[in-house]
């Protein structure tokens, strides 16, 4: 009773917990799989290429532009209030998406969805501001696993509601509004932290020199810094005192912690391994993002849902399983992923290329959804090895900071893609023919790290042949 006692006490639990709570219901979201049958059924009566070239494109352009200041006022403001914000934002979306009409309304719409996105940050890194570290690595698992796991459900509910109950679109958005209030309701119930990475952290002179704490030490052997493939010169402890009075100072605290970022992400991206990683994750994420946005227009470009059966919420639903199934199996494959790991980025974003190409030639809505479960699969084996191998030599300051960073890349990249390709602006593309260009983005993303790793295996295979001859001649 005593251990029951001192375990419920823990400072640890009741964040987690409230936490966990606020993040199953925002993910609980039933009518989600369902969006586009629903903007282009009779509660809304839009035609698919508005829904395509003006709707859907104004999310991306509002996640891109609200991105990287929410990213430094989350930090600022500690947290929860834009957690709270995130909250207020799911509202406001779907209550447009309930009682709102015409296309302007519904970009509306989408620029506060894209609100949602862009606070989405606020909810993961509040953990880590409030309880101690050896407390980290359980509450990241039960904060991921838990919307891992209302995302399964809601996906399964809203077909199960569809197909048996034949509940309308109008009725699982209103489940999904009654969720999303109780996970705002929720929100007011998280402590106030007192602490953040980077504004607000208690001992300030770590902020401005750099963390030495590592946020995952997976191998005990690698160097913790991102320096590692620069000159030994380059990697000294600091400019000397000459040198600090000869730059300037700056004189807030806020601007301080600026310049040291923008120091930090210099350092990081200034190793080769870290650079190469970095950039499949930008050029990956924003392809997944453009396929994940557009993926129901294809389906209901397959199959209309005025006149077929959907089943999107059980294709969504099977999706997140072997996503999860995939990224847990990372765990436990042994490799050298130094030597092998740009080749599987390669192999894996080829099948990527594969299953989308599958998606254009096909007119078989199961074979659609078939290429987008392969699609969705490998891109969360790959992303979890990306997020491996970034982490594995930074402190969680920096490993936040090139996150955030590199999600900034993949939107601007996305960003293009869309304006380009979807938006009526532009080429304005129809739905079967975008999925033909990612195909072709995702074959180049793969050539690129197909050529990488053959260099680096061809590279190694040279040294250690260098080297046998060498201790031969001794």
């Amino acid at each position: 009773m005593d251990c029951c006692k001192e375990a419920i006490s823990s400072s640890w639990i009741y964040p987690t917990l409230i936490l966990c709570v606020n993040g199953f219901f925002s993910a609980m979201r039933p009518s989600e799989a369902f969006l586009t049958p629903y903007l282009t059924g009779p509660d809304k009566n839009l035609t698919i290429e508005e829904v395509t070239n003006q709707i859907f494109p104004v999310w991306t352009y509002s996640y891109l532009a609200l991105l990287f200041p929410v990213f430094l006022i989350t930090d600022y403001a500690r947290y929860k209030p834009i957690i709270i914000l995130q909250g207020v934002s799911f509202i406001i979306t779907w209550l447009l998406l309930l009682f709102a009409r015409g296309v302007v309304a519904m970009q509306v719409m989408e620029f506060f969805y894209g609100m949602v996105t862009a606070t989405e940050v606020a909810y993961y890194a509040y953990i880590y501001s409030v309880i101690s570290t050896e407390h980290y690595q359980k509450a990241t698992s039960y904060c991921r696993s838990i919307t891992l796991v209302a995302a399964t459900i809601a996906a399964v509910l809203g077909q199960l509601l569809v197909s048996l109950a034949h509940v309308s679109y109008f009725y699982l958005n209103a489940i999904t509004l009654a969720s999303l209030s109780l996970a705002f309701v929720c929100s007011f119930f998280l402590p106030m932290p007192q602490k953040s990475m980077f504004f607000h952290r208690k001992d300030a002179a770590e902020t401005l020199q750099g963390p030495d704490k590592v946020m995952a030490t997976f191998n005990p052997n690698e160097p913790c810094s991102c320096q590692e493939d620069r000159d030994p010169a380059s990697a000294d402890t600091g400019p000397t005192p000459e040198q600090q009075a000869d730059q300037p100072q700056p004189q807030s605290h806020a601007l301080k912690v600026l310049v040291q970022l923008s120091k930090d992400l210099r350092e990081c991206y200034s190793s080769r391994k870290l650079l190469y990683w970095s950039l499949w994750w930008a050029l990956a994420t924003a392809g997944f993002n453009q396929v994940l946005n557009y993926i129901q227009v294809l389906w209901d470009f397959r199959a209309p849902s005025h006149s077929s059966a959907v089943y999107n919420g059980a294709v969504e639903a099977i999706a997140t399983f072997l996503g999860s199934a995939t990224s847990m199996a990372v765990g436990y494959v042994k490799l050298n992923w130094d030597l092998s790991g740009e080749l599987a980025l390669g192999i894996f974003s080829a099948m990527d290329a594969g299953s989308l190409f599958l998606m254009y030639f096909t007119e078989n809505i199961w074979a659609c959804y078939a290429g987008y479960l392969a699609f969705k699969a490998c891109y969360m084996l790959l992303i979890t090895i990306a997020t491996f191998q970034i982490a594995v030599n930074l402190s969680m300051e920096r490993y936040a900071l090139m996150f955030g960073f590199n999600n900034f890349v993949a939107l601007v990249i996305q960003t293009i893609l869309t304006v380009v390709v979807v938006d009526s602006r532009g080429l304005g593309l129809d739905i079967s023919t975008q999925f033909l260009i990612y195909g072709s983005y995702f074959t180049v993303t793969a050539g690129i790290f197909l050529i990488r790793s053959i260099y680096i295996i061809i590279s190694t295979k040279c040294r250690n042949t260098s080297v046998a001859g060498e201790s031969i001649d001794h």
